[in-house]
């Protein structure tokens, strides 16, 4: 997984992956949630547009919607985190990867926040 990661500033990240994009929510995000106890996540073949809400995570202190980085339609969802959601804790940008996705606007990638950029938006926060 070596490649680019970008970001939203709503704190979830984008990867690609081959022809798919991989997505999930940040270091950051992750951290200020706490300890995540519960993972909601849509079914796959759900066309959703860039900013919708995809899904909700829940930890012991709030629930928190995710949204779409890139419009798209769901191929496949992490089962992995439904049993485990703490996996989001332990590897946000790995392991805990929330959905993948086929990119219905691949362009919007380039409207997406670098490492760097995201990180001097979180730092302000």
């Amino acid at each position: 997984m070596g490649t680019e990661t970008r970001y939203r500033s709503s704190h979830e990240w984008a990867r690609k992956d081959g022809a798919a994009f991989v997505v999930g929510i940040s270091e950051h995000a992750q951290e200020s949630l706490g300890d995540i106890v519960f993972v909601e996540l849509p079914e796959t073949g759900k066309e959703l547009k860039q900013g919708e809400a995809f899904g909700v995570v829940e930890s012991v202190k709030a629930a928190s919607d995710v949204y779409m980085p890139l419009s798209g339609k769901v191929l496949e969802v992490n089962g992995d985190i439904e049993a485990d959601p703490a996996l989001v804790n332990r590897e946000p940008l790995a392991g805990g990867w929330l959905i993948k996705i086929e990119a219905s606007k691949p362009a919007e990638w380039d409207g997406l926040l670098s490492k760097e950029a995201y990180d001097t938006e979180v730092s302000k926060e």
